[in-house]
């Protein structure tokens, strides 16, 4: 597989685990998150109820090695504010993640672009965009406009 297959194919992957989140994460918008090291996945996550960890804590805290060469895929960008939860963003630059790759940015403006920065400003590499029509056909709903 090539590496843009590959990378496809961990973005589905999590496009499917964040189908698990529903109904239980509502208010909050289903996510998954898989992290990869080496071209496999090492740890999935998604969003679980609210006051319990988002997809990327699900997945850092079923994870107990070194994030050095792990990649994170993301449905959703990262929350970057602390609400019943920490912020997933802040969490995953904690832990040393060097790489995230998420499919589409977070319209609540409390987050929009913020967790993109927390990432960069801490060096991690970002990259945006990946299966983002796939993830939106399913994620669209669910999404908080304000």
């Amino acid at each position: 597989m090539s590496g843009d297959h590959q990378e496809q194919a961990f973005m589905m992957r999590a496009l499917l685990l964040s189908h698990q989140a529903l109904p239980a994460c509502r208010p909050n918008p289903p996510v998954g998150c898989v992290l990869v090291k080496d071209g496999q996945i090492v740890s999935e996550g998604f969003t679980q109820r609210p006051g319990h960890h988002h997809a990327e804590a699900m997945a850092l805290a079923n994870y107990g090695a070194s994030l050095d060469d792990v990649t994170a895929y993301v449905t959703l960008e990262p929350c970057s504010f602390v609400g019943r939860t920490p912020s997933c963003a802040h969490t995953l630059v904690e832990r040393g993640i060097k790489k995230v790759v998420v499919a589409t940015l977070d319209p609540d403006t409390r987050n929009s672009g913020k967790g993109i920065a927390v990432l960069e400003q801490a060096g991690v590499e970002v990259e945006v965009g990946l299966c983002e029509n796939e993830v939106l056909d399913f994620i669209e709903p669910y999404l908080i406009r304000n």
